[in-house]
This record gives structure tokens, C-alpha cells and sequence, in this order.
């Protein structure tokens, strides 16, 4: 049996987009169907650019974009994987709770941008992961990276 490495966690930066990406691929090698990872920064920091080197290393081979008009994408690869980007939500408190139904299921992997509009929403599912991405000058990112 193979042994898969051990996921990033803690502070790392990174100085372009496709370090930003293989980072990401690091922590999904370390994913199963169900997981939820949660992603903040601020607009433009990379969340997207981190979701799209996750979604490659989980075998998604099509374009990878912000979902940020259509609320959710979804991905088929080696697993399924589930992008959400809640920005132009103020909160799911007034939502229907089948919103995010079919992205949230038990047999894909979850990426929420923007999880803070989800605060105190029962039906995220288990979150395996916070990433927290910061600009730090030109293309150089800070990613706190934390598993829950």
C-alpha cells in the first residue's frame, strides 16, 4: 500500500500562481469524498488559482473558473470535486437550504470561497481544512493552511 504524504499545514508562501497551485495539490493528495475545504482571502489573492491546482491533482482536466455568478461549479475527475465561491451572498441564513445540496454531497470534494457567509450554516458537512490566503507584494502569497 502506498503511503500518501503528509498534507501542508501552517504558513507557506508562495511566489507565483503555479506555486499557488502545486501547494494546493499537496493538500488534495490528502482529500476523500466528503471533505470540505474552506478558503478566504481577499478579492484577488488566489483562492480560485488554489482551488484549480487542488482540482487538478483530484483529476479534473477541463477549465477550472470562479464560480462567483453561478454560486457552485461542479467537476467530475478521478473524484468529484464541488467549487463554491459565496461572495455575492450576505448570508445563507434567508436561503433555501437546498442551495447548496448538490455540492455538498457525501461522494465529492468541496471547495467553499468566501466560507464566512457560511457561519452558523448546519449543512456544510465535516471540514477537513481552512486555508487563509493573503497578498504579499506582485504575485507572492501567504496560505495558512490548517486542518481541522
Amino acid at each position: 500500500m502506498r503511503q500518501q504524504p503528509s498534507p501542508p499545514t501552517g504558513v507557506h508562501r508562495t511566489n507565483g500562481p503555479a506555486e499557488t497551485e502545486a501547494l494546493a495539490a499537496r493538500l488534495a493528495a490528502a482529500l476523500e469524498p466528503g471533505d470540505v475545504i474552506l478558503i478566504a482571502g481577499e478579492l484577488g489573492t488566489g483562492k480560485t488559482t488554489f482551488v484549480r491546482g487542488a482540482c487538478r491533482a483530484l483529476g479534473v482536466e477541463g477549465r477550472v473558473t470562479s464560480p462567483t455568478f453561478t454560486i457552485g461549479q461542479r467537476y467530475e475527475g478521478r473524484v468529484p470535486v464541488s467549487h463554491l465561491d459565496l461572495y455575492r451572498l450576505a448570508d445563507l441564513g434567508g436561503e433555501d437550504p437546498a442551495l447548496l445540496a448538490d455540492y455538498l454531497t457525501p461522494e465529492r470534494v468541496a471547495f467553499v470561497e468566501w466560507p464566512e457567509v457560511a457561519e452558523g450554516f448546519d449543512g456544510l458537512g465535516r471540514v477537513a481544512a481552512r486555508v487563509r490566503l493573503a497578498h504579499r507584494g506582485a504575485d507572492a502569497r501567504e496560505l495558512a493552511i490548517e486542518l481541522a
